[in-house]
């Protein structure tokens, strides 16, 4: 992981955050995710024809992805696919999200990283093997405490009728935005490469310590 040495700055409205220059951006703005998933699909398929028979299909589920994305939050997804001479590759990704909450009186939900973390349950693996989950908090160099998860969890596949889940690292970090009452941004760092944890631990932690909000 040492390769990840030099970073790309990345600003969307509101914040800016430091990503591996290594790593790509799945594009979920509206104005451009349709032509960008046709470039990174048209750019796949050259290096690999037999997909071309698949091209539609890939195309329909990335601008799914990307509009389900946008609806959730989603302002920014930086992913990493990369192979260290092994069969598999290496994945990852970190998406920055714009979220908040209110309570059944319409209220909102406060964005205090105390009571976030309050909220936010813990899980103990009770046998090798188990999903876990830690909560904790953290301080985000030049912005303040964030409540934050990380762990080994099981997340649920959006939209599929069988309720499927999907084991991953996951760390998420709940970071108060200043004036907005209620509002967070999520940064969420995720891979299904279990072997990894606590390489993709460290990853994510640099990564999330580089946020910064602007404006």
């Amino acid at each position: 992981m040492a390769r990840y040495m030099e970073t790309l700055t990345v600003e969307r409205g509101g914040f800016r955050i430091k990503v591996p220059e290594s790593w790509w951006e799945f594009d979920v703005r509206p104005e451009s995710r349709d032509d960008s998933i046709r470039r990174m699909v048209s750019e796949r398929v050259g290096q690999r024809p037999e997909l071309e028979q698949y091209r539609d299909v890939y195309v329909d589920f990335l601008r799914k992805a990307a509009a389900d994305a946008w609806k959730s939050g989603a302002m920014y997804c930086g992913c990493m696919a990369e192979s260290f001479g092994g069969d598999t590759p290496i994945t990852g990704s970190v998406t920055v999200s714009l979220v908040g909450g209110r309570n059944e009186r319409g209220e909102s939900l406060s964005n205090d990283p105390s009571v976030i973390a309050g909220q936010l349950a813990v899980k103990e693996a009770k046998r090798e093997g188990d999903s876990w989950r830690k909560v904790t908090t953290v301080d985000i160099p030049g912005v303040g405490p964030a409540a934050r998860t990380h762990g080994i969890e099981d997340i649920e596949v959006p939209g599929d009728a069988l309720n499927r889940t999907v084991r991953a690292v996951l760390m998420q970090t709940y970071i108060p935005v200043p004036g907005q009452e209620g509002k967070v941004a999520l940064v969420a760092g995720s891979s299904q490469v279990l072997d990894l944890a606590d390489s993709f631990f460290d990853i994510f932690d640099a990564i999330t310590s580089t946020f910064r909000f602007t404006g």
